[in-house]
């Protein structure tokens, strides 16, 4: 979910054998083309397929009932929550922000969000600020704890627990850096998801370029996952793999798509890419090259679902599909966590299962949130919700820690998620 990049990984590649030929590339570097196979094509991946297919319609619906907690402590009072914001210009981290305090009015808790700014500076500042305020509680909002190895100390030897929101690789209690809880997806369910849908969507025909950010290991480990899936077809090519910072998007990825449209022409039927920040800046040159919005090459976002990903989607200009984060609910669910934390009791392992959004099932919204949790958050801490605050553009108490922000800074660690 943030940032920019870019490298190019050439040549037309099966992807069972790119696999081990784009592992090893640091960022900046290109490899020559592989050679094409010999002998008779194969004619796609029958069984891969039908798997892939019965994956992406479930990912796909819409109306499934809630599957998460149902039981848990009743709700704790007075409670003072500050969300230590990595920056609020990144959708991913402001609505998340949001949730938390929609459901923090619901509860009957206070909220302040800090906004680092999207620098290590701000960030820790930040985080020293939240610390100073002696809360009940800290939301981690997109960062790793252990570039501020010191608060989360401070934050510990205060008693303070902490719930992170995409700030460690995996979704769960962490016991280091200690958190409660982390509230995430699991990469490996996005990455299989998005690989799935190209699979699905080219009947499993397609050659893939892959967009990723490889100084972000975990961004780096996503697009592994991805080509390691869609290596599970053998007809599916890996075309390219796209090393582009994410701050660097757009001023490179136009560029890069430019001379992938020339190498690649009609064979460049599909693309996933770690974040949908880099359809937002490949866009221009899709449309200079007379490519049309709902055409060839078909887009996969892989993570995030900000609402601009949204509105690109449903006007079916350049990106077909996203894997969104349900952001508004993983705001109830970091109330919830720090309610299981308050009263004593553990984390309730919940994870949100993967979504696939396309134009033909997000009914014109600009973000995923399903439903029923509401109801059934209300219903554990047994209190009714109190009037709800317009969202904005920022909620209550939100301010700003010194530092300063760039147009993509707070896009650098999302872009992993």
């Amino acid at each position: 979910m943030f940032a920019n990049r870019r490298t190019a990984l050439a040549g037309a590649v099966v992807l069972a054998a790119a696999a081990g030929v784009v592992a090893g590339c640091d960022r900046g570097a290109s490899t020559g083309p592989a050679p094409l196979p010999t002998g008779p094509a194969r004619p796609g991946c029958p069984a891969v397929l039908g798997r892939a297919q019965a994956a992406v319609r479930q990912a796909e619906k819409t109306d499934f009932a809630w599957n998460g907690p149902t039981t848990g402590p009743m709700a704790v009072s007075g409670k003072d929550i500050v969300f230590v914001a990595q920056t609020m210009t990144n959708p991913g981290v402001a609505g998340t922000a949001k949730g938390v305090q929609e459901a923090a009015n619901a509860i009957g808790w206070h909220v302040r969000v800090i906004d680092g700014q999207g620098t290590p500076a701000g960030i820790e500042a930040a985080f020293s600020q939240a610390i100073a305020l002696r809360p009940s509680g800290i939301v981690i909002g997109g960062f790793d704890p252990r570039l501020t190895s010191h608060q989360v100390a401070k934050a510990d030897e205060e008693h303070i627990p902490l719930i992170g929101w995409h700030a460690v690789d995996s979704p769960g209690p962490s016991g280091s850096p200690r958190l409660f809880t982390n509230v995430t997806t699991r990469v490996e369910d996005v990455a299989k998801a998005s690989a799935d849908w190209v699979i699905a969507d080219s009947r499993g025909t397609a050659g893939v370029v892959v967009f990723t950010d490889a100084s972000i290991p975990f961004a780096k480990n996503k697009s592994e996952l991805i080509k390691k899936e869609l290596a599970t077809c053998p007809a599916v090519r890996l075309l390219s793999e796209e090393n582009i910072p994410i701050p660097d998007s757009s001023s490179r990825t136009p560029q890069e798509v430019s001379s992938l449209l020339s190498r690649f022409r009609d064979r460049w039927t599909h693309s996933v890419a770690i974040n949908d920040v880099y359809f937002a800046d490949a866009a221009p040159a899709l449309r200079a090259a007379r490519k049309k919005g709902a055409g060839a090459p078909f887009n996969i976002g892989a993570g995030d679902g900000d609402p601009s990903a949204f509105q690109r989607i449903n006007s079916r200009q350049f990106q077909a599909a996203t894997v969104p984060e349900a952001l508004t609910e993983q705001g109830w669910q970091i109330v919830d966590e720090f309610n299981r934390a308050f009263s004593g009791e553990p984390a309730s392992g919940y994870v949100a299962p993967v979504h696939i959004a396309t134009a033909a099932n997000s009914g014109g919204v600009t973000s995923w949130d399903p439903r029923g949790y509401r109801a059934a958050y209300r219903t554990i801490w047994g209190r009714r919700a109190s009037r709800m605050r317009p969202p904005g553009g920022c909620v209550t108490g939100c301010e700003q820690a010194p530092g300063r922000s760039g147009r993509r800074a707070g896009q650098i660690r999302d872009a992993a998620r």
